[in-house]
């Protein structure tokens, strides 16, 4: 066989391989491989290419014309199936990326407000609309402002029962985690005086506080509002009727009330306040112990040493006082029964029991 012969046998199998190879190519990177494999510039076309120079001169251009025909017919195949594998490629990701537009949409998820927050803003509320102001103290506290202004002195058993957080030394006074929201109704009581105030004096605290404490019906920090009047005139009738108002406020419905004597440093007379019972409506379940009653709160009227501690005189002025917690009435009125539930950030709690704004 002459040298021509043998070149043009080379050219006709190169394309029969190429063509064989392309139409076999999966993807458009497997193809571009191909292109370089038989066209680049170290290809199998540029291999068969170097025997021409052994040929005669006279013999070049017609296995020239051989050579091109064979390109052409490669870079022909190999556009038409870049096509293709185009085509297929865009219907594949078509396909992989196709939505079904009658499926009902993935709304995103609304936050809510925390149940105690929320339990915190409807009390407010409700004191708000019955003319109480709203005030606001510090939660880092001294021992003036949390114990001695309220009639708890240092030797007061009374203190060691309020489980205090303790947390640094200013001069004389050592400062503390406040252990109830009493603090600002001395504060309420000292800047309204000081701003040339006299009671009538109104005022609704809510807030965090802090104890040293944790089991089902108790965390060492909690929410409390503490409520308070000072007037003239003012007696028990004035708290048991506030009282009776805003219960029944907050739990949408008629709920009757009862006043338990008790001991509070700070008010005097003091009261404990029960409640009919919001389960069994007083006749008797396993919440209530049997009692058809629940207690929520503690109560009194102000005690005098407390309006002196501000500078009220207590012959002409008195006043009632209240305090309760926050937990402990969202409980009661969500039917929750730990209290801890608040403060683990389970999502499946929250988002049940959270309220969209």
């Amino acid at each position: 066989m002459s040298e021509i012969d043998s070149l043009k046998s080379e050219l006709e199998s190169l394309q029969a391989d190429a063509l064989q190879a392309f139409s076999a190519a999966d993807n458009l990177n497997d193809l571009q491989k191909l292109r370089v494999q038989y066209l680049g510039k170290k290809g199998a076309l540029t291999e068969v290419l170097k025997g021409v120079g052994k040929l005669a001169p006279t013999d070049r251009p017609m296995i020239g014309q051989h050579v091109n025909k064979t390109k052409s017919a490669l870079a022909a195949a190999l556009d038409s199936t870049e096509a293709d594998l185009a085509v297929k490629a865009k219907a594949a990701r078509i396909e992989a990326e196709r939505v079904d537009v009658t499926l009902p949409g993935r709304s995103k998820g609304k936050g809510a407000l925390h149940p105690v927050q929320h339990g915190l803003d409807e009390i407010t509320a409700i004191f708000s609309q019955m003319g109480f102001v709203v005030a606001e103290g510090p939660e880092i506290e001294d021992e003036f402002h949390n114990f001695d202004a309220l009639n708890i002195p240092a030797e007061h058993p009374a203190r060691a029962m309020h489980d205090t957080f303790f947390v640094k030394q200013m001069a004389d006074q050592p400062m503390l985690l406040r252990t109830h929201t009493s603090p600002v109704q001395i504060r309420a009581m000292k800047r309204f005086l000081a701003e040339g105030g006299e009671p009538p004096l109104a005022v609704v605290a809510p807030g965090r506080v802090y104890r040293c404490d944790y089991d089902v019906t108790h965390s060492p920090m909690f929410h409390q509002v503490e409520v308070f009047k000072v007037d003239r005139d003012v007696s028990m009738a004035h708290l048991k009727g506030v009282l009776k108002h805003f219960l029944s406020t907050y739990f949408e419905k008629e709920v009757e009330i009862r006043l338990r004597p008790h001991y509070f440093p700070f008010t005097e007379p003091s009261a404990e306040v029960d409640i009919g019972c919001v389960f069994c409506a007083g006749k008797g379940c396993r919440i209530c112990k049997g009692s058809g009653w629940i207690e929520v709160l503690g109560s009194g009227m102000i005690h005098p040493k407390v309006l002196e501690s501000v500078g009220i005189d207590s012959e002409e002025f008195s006043g009632f006082a209240f305090g309760l917690g926050v937990e402990r009435l969202v409980m009661l009125k969500q039917g929750i029964p730990d209290l801890r539930l608040f403060f683990e950030n389970d999502v499946r709690f929250l988002s049940r029991m959270g309220v969209s704004k």
